[in-house]
Order: structure tokens, then C-alpha cells, then sequence
């Protein structure tokens, strides 16, 4: 096993989801990692589950300190790590920056908070909780390093180090543009799923067991915490409320445009309103999600969806993606679609589109059935 790129140890102070998630990779990797969390019982399953162990009155002063806790808390720990361990570089990992930086810059004097460097590992889940962790949360995932004006540079470099032992892709930001970059990727899009969810409060439950993936893909992070992202919201509300507003503003256009389609009376067969705006909707977010990237970079219309049946019987997906790997081409994401009762479900398998008829080719070969491409 090669030396680790970061060297040990390393404390994590808050031991949740992300926390834990970093313990368990940098583990793996070979370093030192020691835990800390304001709750001994979090504290204490968090060593259980291998994301680190205690720290001990014996234990040299750790290199990095990395704070893994809301930004509402940030600060004040960022700022006693590095009253505490004076030669260590300290990061925190909160979703936002701005603020936490703010908070910092006003608790320490200004040769600490050369060893200060905000991060954002862009990964997580709509469950949280250091239960929750795994170590390989971060692969292929965006890791943002956040220095400010007065950041060291070997703070950046050990940041960095840190992105690629995990396993992911290290990108440099300040912290205004990271803060408006995360309120259009992530915080908007969480309001926008609650929205959603809430919305089916009021449904009927005859509309509910219509469910299908879609209303799944769409709300599933509508799951998430309401501690946690009350404090994310909050924290970014500067960059996240003008993007709601044009949201909003759009909204209406759309609303007015649906009055005039509305029938006058139950004998009108329908009114001749205005469908522009539904239809530029529609085509503008078709070209929006064309411009997220895949999973393992590259435009999205590079890669290609098939889909293919599945026996409901056990161990046939898993019998599909390893004969998939067998054919020797890398998928980029598969999603299940099965209903209760169903004898098949369907498997929308995406890959590179150079090799989308060469796949099909070869799983109809071995006896698959591919019902779309």
C-alpha cells in the first residue's frame, strides 16, 4: 500500500454523515484519523463503525482539523481548532462559505486565519447521520477548496491532497462564487423537491398509488433533514432567494398562461389562450438538463439510455451488470423501475454513446430483451 497523500493525524470534529463519510476513506487510505463529536453516544459508534479513533492525551497535535458540522456552528469550532492546535491547518466542510468565513475572520487573528481554507466535499445523501456513512462517498465527486485572500498555499495543496485521497475531483472556487454555484445545484433544488412533496399533502390517495419513478426521481430528496437544511437555507439565503425569485417570477408567467386555457363554462370545449410560455418551459428545461454534466464528466448528451427487461427474480439485475462489465463497457448510472406485482421490471441503463449499439447488440445476444434505444 503506497503512503497516504495526506499525513496523519488528522481530527474530524463532528462525526454525521460527511464527517464519518471522511473518517472511513481516509482511513482506508492508510491515515491516522481521530474523531471528535459534541455527542459522546455519536462519538462512540462513530469508532465503532471504523471512522476513526479517540484521541489520546499522548497523540501528537493533529496536521489538519477538519470541521464537520452546520454552518451555523462552523465558525466557532473553526476558530477554536486553531486557537488550540496552532500549527494545524484547519478546514470545514459546510455546504456554505461566505458565512462561515465572516464568522472566522471576526473570532482569529489574522496569521490564524492564514491557516484557514474553507472545502465542500459535493456529495452526500437524503439520509444522514454518521450510520449513514460510507467511504466511498466522495469518488468521482466534485471537492471544492475555498481559500480566501489570505489562505497559505501548502493549506490548499493539503486540501487538495485530501480531494484526491477520497477519491475525488478537487476544483478551486472563492467562497461568493461557490455559495451562488451550490444555491443553483443544490439548495434550489432541494426547495424545489419540498415544494413537491409538500404538494402531495393535499393529494388523494388515489392519486398517490399512481406513483411512478418519475414523482420518485424528482421528490426523492424532499427526505432530507429539516434541521440541517434549515441552517444550509438560511446560511446561503443571499445567493439562494435570487434564484427562487426568477423561479418564481417564470412561475407566474406559467400560472397566467394556464388561466387562459381554462374553459369558460363546462359547454366550452376549450379556450384558444396562450401556450408559448408552457412550451418554452418545457424546451428550456430540456436544454437546462442537457447542460449537466455525467457523472464521470462530459455533456449528458454524450451518453446514451437503454433499457432492458428484468425478471423479477432474485439476482437478475445483478446477473445484467456484471454480464454489462463482462461486454467491457462502463456504465454511467442504471435506475430500477419495478412496481409490486409486476413479473419484469425495467432497467434504464445509461453508457457512453459510442457504445450503445455495440451493448444491445451483445445483450440480445445473451438473451436479454432490449425494449427501447
Amino acid at each position: 500500500m503506497s503512503a497516504p497523500l495526506v499525513p496523519s493525524p488528522v481530527r474530524i470534529i463532528g462525526t454525521g454523515l460527511i464527517g464519518g463519510s471522511l473518517g472511513l476513506a481516509l482511513g482506508h487510505a492508510g491515515v491516522d484519523v481521530q474523531v471528535q463529536d459534541a455527542s459522546p453516544g455519536t462519538e462512540s459508534l462513530a469508532v465503532e463503525l471504523g471512522a476513526g479513533r479517540r484521541p489520546t492525551a499522548e497523540d501528537p497535535d493533529p496536521v489538519l482539523v477538519l470541521v464537520a458540522a452546520p454552518p451555523d456552528i462552523s465558525a466557532t469550532l473553526v476558530a477554536h481548532a486553531l486557537t488550540a492546535w496552532p500549527e494545524a491547518i484547519v478546514a470545514d466542510v459546510a455546504s456554505v462559505k461566505s458565512t462561515v468565513l465572516d464568522g472566522v475572520r471576526h473570532r482569529v487573528p489574522p496569521a490564524a486565519l492564514e491557516r484557514y481554507v474553507g472545502a465542500h466535499p459535493m456529495a452526500g445523501r437524503e439520509v444522514s447521520g454518521i450510520i449513514s456513512a460510507t467511504g466511498d462517498l466522495f469518488v468521482a465527486r466534485p471537492f471544492i477548496v475555498v481559500p480566501h485572500t489570505t489562505t497559505r498555499e501548502d493549506a490548499v495543496s493539503l486540501l487538495r491532497a485530501l480531494a484526491l485521497e477520497v477519491g475525488s475531483l478537487p476544483l478551486v472556487l472563492d467562497a461568493a462564487e461557490h455559495d451562488l454555484a451550490v444555491a443553483h445545484v443544490s439548495h434550489v433544488p432541494q426547495v424545489v423537491a419540498s415544494l413537491l412533496g409538500a404538494s402531495l399533502l393535499d393529494a388523494p390517495e388515489t392519486a398517490l398509488e399512481l406513483s411512478g419513478q418519475g414523482l420518485r426521481d424528482t421528490s426523492r430528496i424532499a427526505a432530507s433533514d429539516p434541521r440541517l437544511w434549515v441552517e444550509i437555507l438560511g446560511a446561503n439565503a443571499r445567493a439562494v432567494g435570487p434564484v427562487l425569485t426568477r423561479m418564481r417570477d417564470r412561475l407566474d408567467g406559467i400560472i397566467t398562461s394556464l388561466d387562459s386555457l381554462v374553459p369558460e363554462d363546462e359547454g366550452d370545449p376549450g379556450r384558444h389562450g396562450e401556450r408559448r410560455p408552457l412550451a418554452q418551459l418545457i424546451d428550456d428545461g430540456n436544454r437546462g438538463v442537457h447542460r449537466i454534466p455525467g457523472k464521470h464528466g462530459g455533456a449528458a448528451d454524450s451518453f446514451a439510455t437503454i433499457v432492458v427487461h428484468v425478471p423479477d427474480r432474485p439476482g437478475e439485475l445483478g446477473r445484467l451488470l456484471t454480464e454489462i462489465g463482462e461486454i467491457g463497457v462502463n456504465l454511467e448510472d442504471v435506475r430500477m423501475d419495478h412496481s409490486l406485482g409486476q413479473r419484469v421490471g425495467l432497467a434504464q441503463v445509461a453508457v457512453e454513446r459510442a457504445r450503445e449499439d455495440g451493448l444491445i447488440e451483445a445483450l440480445r445476444g445473451r438473451g436479454w430483451s432490449v425494449v427501447d434505444a
